[in-house]
């Protein structure tokens, strides 16, 4: 037992990584289809690939989704419109319309009993007119019955009997308003009052014929049901098609109907351990793949486990995405913002990684969609696209040009794969393009996304780096105001390690922030440090030796109090803390042991805290920090001498093991000397000495 635990706390690291790596694979197996299928892969206006394919059973050809559509478009334009009679609005206006002719009887009369015979007539004359409109019906037309022929068919329903009639056997408002006043304009002996009968007959005519709106669905949708979705049949033993032959549109229709009746004939499986197995072996070998990959190119990212969680956590929401969008409705598919994971991958690491990322999730989406290999390849161009576009991400500005290509990425291979396959527009369907706009702006939602998984992670992206590299922020603004020289210190060792990371590689956006934070302790007491002094008077003059490296060693501690103070993430405290390492205050010591010859001096009192730098980056700006440094002691730089003292200085950090944590090779120390001196001889204006021509 006690052997296990021993071999699990030597391996934990280790063991951390693989279960990462397990985890991931699991859930992404679980998102895989379980049912087996029709595997061939084909598409209009392309070759059939496999060998020749036969029909094994009898089954229908399947109409087209146009092919249907226009089919049920010709139906329902087909269709007569079922009216009803509504007959109790002869009821309702009856009484409304002797209620009228009274009242206005009576104010035309001025309130005298006139002849009640010449009355009665006039009544029974508009109760005639009243009667025969309303016998006729009055009918109200809508939709696309507007501006219908008057020899338009249509079914009136009395009861359960519908009777076929026309248009024109009934009169519309304005026709009824016609016959009123043909009518009263042929009796000349009411002319009186024509106006008065012509007015109480007009506002009492309403419609009462209208459009049976449930008669009318039940008769599309028996009209539908009517519709065969087949056409022809194939017979078992048919060839379908032979090799090497190109897909047309009948083609990839019987192929489409082939496909659909073999699943049908298959129906639900149970699980299947073989198709089980296969797909774990697809998922494992893309995560191995990722794993070599991570292994040989990006080492540093492979034996971190935070940011193998990001890579994981990006890659997983992409599938899982793609995989529950597809089972709901497959024509929502291009609406997934897939390139929101090479986005974030961008944030945290680099354009390679991030690409290598997107191959492996557009690998795994493929076996979830269908049509596979267009959005596979729709999905792979607008992802390099992001890449591409943020490949040197220094404003937040850029991730709308982003969501603006990668709309146009997708809009473009779009329409270029339908006409490539069909050779015609009428197979391009517009909403994709607004599908694709809903994709484009959901690119943006990647921005909180970094957000949360920078502060989970703790790891830097670009966006923080160029917030906390800012010099008008509060603590750098701070340093510049009670510390100047060590502000222009931090500036220049910013400079110079920037320059050497950018040539040997590494983060030279988390360099150049992490080398200008790096002495922010120096603000405690910044008269302590001679950049900060601007008279002759040192001091340390008055301080034993002791006391003055007990205060130069303890800004480290200062900085990591301050940054802390002030919510730095860790990354860059690990700068302040490793841009010392453990070395030793020299010259203090060497004046602590001239001072004291006989005394045994204990170096450890004048040495740093530590740790040693543990990344190329801290590595990078310890040297610069020391180079700078001391090289402002140089009375007279020369090319020579400038040489010699980053030869110097960085061979005795090497002596002292202080790299030996940090992923950083010899070739890359020569490198960084070179650009130091190179960099140096520019600041101090030197010349180089050219060979004598003699």
């Amino acid at each position: 037992m006690n052997k296990i635990l021993e071999w699990t706390q030597i391996n934990f690291p280790h063991l951390v990584r693989v279960f990462l790596f397990v985890i991931a694979g699991i859930l992404i197996l679980m998102l895989f289809p379980r049912e087996t299928g029709f595997y061939r892969d084909f598409s209009q206006a392309r070759p059939w690939m496999h060998d020749d394919l036969i029909a094994p059973f009898d089954f229908a050809i399947q109409k087209s989704p146009t092919e249907l559509a226009r089919e049920q478009e010709q139906v329902l334009s087909e269709l007569t419109p079922f009216f009803t009679h509504d007959r109790s609005m002869y009821d309702q206006q009856f009484p409304l319309l002797i209620n009228r002719f009274e009242q206005a009887w009576f104010e035309k009369h001025n309130q005298q009993n006139l002849n009640t015979s010449l009355k009665e007539q006039k009544k029974k004359l508009i109760i005639s007119i009243f009667d025969s409109i309303y016998n006729t019906g009055i009918i109200f037309l809508e939709g696309e019955l507007v501006g219908a022929s008057p020899e338009t068919e249509v079914l009136l329903l009395e009861g359960n009997i519908a009777v076929r009639k026309k248009i024109n056997d009934f009169l519309t408002i304005r026709e009824a308003f016609q016959v009123i006043g043909q009518i009263l304009s042929e009796k000349e002996s009411i002319a009186e009052y024509s106006t008065m009968l012509r007015q109480i007959i007009e506002s009492s005519i309403a419609q009462t014929i209208f459009l049976d709106e449930q008669a009318n669905l039940r008769a599309r949708a028996t009209a539908l049901e009517r519709i065969s979705p087949t056409r022809g049949m194939i017979q078992q033993g048919e060839k379908i098609v032979s090799k090497g032959e190109i897909i047309t549109a009948e083609k990839y229709n019987i192929l489409e109907s082939f496909k659909n009746e073999y699943q049908r004939q298959l129906g639900p499986s149970s699980l299947n351990y073989l198709l089980l197995a296969g797909q774990f072996i697809l998922v494992a070998v893309a995560l191995l793949l990722l794993a070599v990959f991570l292994y040989i190119f990006k080492k540093e990212v492979f034996l971190n486990p935070r940011k193998l969680l990001v890579i994981f956590l990006s890659l997983y929401l992409i599938i899982f995405l793609i995989s529950y969008i597809s089972r709901i409705d497959g024509r929502l598919i291009y609406l997934v913002p897939v390139v929101i994971a090479p986005v974030i991958i961008r944030s945290f690491f680099d354009n390679r990684l991030s690409l290598y990322v997107h191959i492996i999730t557009t690998l795994l989406m493929g076996f979830l969609i269908p049509k596979q290999m267009d959005i596979v390849f729709l999905q792979f161009i607008a992802g390099m696209v992001a890449i591409l576009s943020i490949a040197h991400l220094r404003r937040r500005s850029q991730l709308f040009a982003t969501a603006f290509l990668v709309f146009l990425s997708y809009s473009a291979i779009y329409t270029g794969l339908l006409l490539a396959q069909s050779g015609n527009f009428t197979s391009i369907e517009p909403v994709n393009y607004l599908y694709f706009a809903g994709s484009a702006l959901l690119t943006l939602f990647s921005y909180p996304l970094i957000f949360i998984f920078e502060r989970t992670s703790g790891l830097p992206t670009d966006f923080s780096l160029l917030e906390l590299a800012d010099t008008n922020s509060t603590l750098l603004r701070q340093l510049n105001m009670e510390a100047p020289g060590t502000f222009q210190h931090s500036l220049q060792v910013a400079n110079l390690a920037e320059e050497a990371i950018n040539i040997i590689g590494g983060n030279s956006l988390l360099v150049r922030t992490g080398a200008l934070y790096h002495d922010i302790g120096k603000m405690e007491q910044p008269q302590y440090f001679i950049e900060n002094q601007i008279s002759d008077i040192n001091i340390h003059d008055d301080l034993s030796f002791q006391e003055s490296a007990e205060i130069i060693i303890g800004h480290v501690l200062k900085g990591i109090e301050k940054a802390r103070k002030h919510n730095l993430p860790e990354y860059i405290i690990d700068f302040i803390r490793t841009h010392h390492g453990t070395t030793t205050t020299r010259y203090f010591y060497a004046m602590e042991k001239k001072e004291n010859p006989d005394k045994e001096i204990n170096p450890e009192v004048f040495r740093y805290k530590g740790p040693e730098p543990f990344s190329k980056e801290t590595a990078v700006v310890m040297m610069a920090d020391s180079v700078e440094a001391a090289s402002r002691s140089l009375k007279k730089p020369t090319e020579e001498t400038l040489s010699q003292l980053v030869d110097n200085i960085i061979d005795t950090q090497l002596h002292e093991n202080q790299f030996d944590n940090a992923n950083i090779t010899l070739k890359d120390i020569v490198t960084v000397k070179r650009v130091f001196k190179n960099r140096l001889m520019h600041i101090f204006h030197v010349r180089v000495a050219y060979p004598s021509l003699n």
